[in-house]
């Protein structure tokens, strides 16, 4: 009896292990705010600036979150017809749980969710999740190239490096068929399905990937623009350090490395970005930038928790 006892917490733990390092980390992130700073020193620095520019700013983030909705209703036209509102939840929940999750592992529940509910394939939904994802780090670091690029010594250079790099998606999507035919003659023969399901998981065709690259760059050019405009409000100037630290966070929320509500690298993100833009690194400066980051952070995390709670009463089977 006390063995099957102990093989039960054991598996309970092992099922939510994940949710409870988040608890634990995301506690000890609150308990250091507060040693360090203070909560409310913290909560002051939003009083500064105000209930009309922080409520605008969450609607602002929040109105993004539909519109990450829509690219992915366009991606699947035809399994998604309909069910705009089901989508946004399932779209609210990933979100939410990749913020969570440490190291990515939220990213999982995209693929799963969409077979749930919509019965797309595992494999379908990953390919299409990778595209989403290589499109959202490219428009990331093709912002923060225009800074660097405004930067250089030698515009010309720096400015050609930079549309290159613009056009990088064309030219993958344009080669994707070669790619594919070459993945097809190498693979074994039980593999060819999946490689179907990860052509089924790209755009349709150019009109469709333009879609989803133009709802991209939009998405991403709102968060940033809000994110900046709120450093600004918060202190961290000049407005190109503002930008950069915007990029900076929103850079550390994508790339694989990502601590537990993007606790700690967030805003680590954001005040490496304040930086390499022109913010000052001495020390009162350092102290009210890192401030305005941990600001910033709890601002994604609201906004976050905003959409999910407008998201969660949307039935499963709901129609738009």
């Amino acid at each position: 009896m006390k063995s099957s006892i102990v093989e039960s917490q054991q598996s309970w733990f092992m099922r939510n292990r994940m949710t409870a390092l988040t608890v634990v980390i995301v506690a000890a992130y609150a308990l250091f705010v507060q040693w360090f700073w203070g909560w409310p020193v913290i909560i002051s620095q939003w009083a500064d600036v105000g209930a009309g520019p922080v409520i605008g700013a969450l609607v602002a983030l929040t109105s993004t979150y539909f519109l990450r909705t829509w690219r992915i209703y366009d991606y699947f036209p035809k399994e998604t017809a309909g069910r705009f509102a089901t989508l946004f939840r399932v779209t609210q929940i990933h979100n939410l749980l990749n913020i969570m999750l440490p190291f990515r592992t939220g990213e999982t529940s995209f693929p799963l969710l969409m077979r749930t509910e919509f019965g797309i394939p595992l494999t379908r939904g990953t390919s299409a999740l990778l595209v989403m994802r290589l499109l959202d780090l490219h428009a990331l670091l093709a912002a923060a190239g225009i800074g660097f690029a405004l930067a250089a010594a030698d515009a010309l250079v720096a400015w050609s490096l930079w549309a290159v790099f613009l056009l990088l998606p064309v030219a993958a999507f344009a080669a994707r068929k070669p790619l594919l035919r070459v993945a097809a003659r190498l693979l074994p023969d039980k593999a060819q399905k999946f490689v179907v399901e990860i052509e089924n998981g790209l755009p349709l065709d150019a009109a469709a990937f333009a879609r989803a690259w133009a709802m991209t760059i939009v998405n991403w050019l709102v968060k940033v623009i809000v994110l900046a405009w709120a450093l600004g409000l918060m202190g961290v100037l000049p407005m190109a350090a503002s930008f950069g630290g915007a990029l900076g966070g929103e850079l550390s929320s994508v790339l694989p490395v990502h601590a537990p509500g993007g606790v700690g690298t967030y805003p680590a993100g954001i005040t490496a970005g304040a930086i390499a833009l022109g913010a000052s690194s001495e020390r009162m400066a350092l102290a009210a930038l890192a401030q305005a980051s941990v600001n910033a952070h709890l601002l994604i995390i609201v906004s976050a928790l905003t959409g999910t709670a407008i998201s969660l009463p949307l039935g499963r089977r709901g129609k738009l």
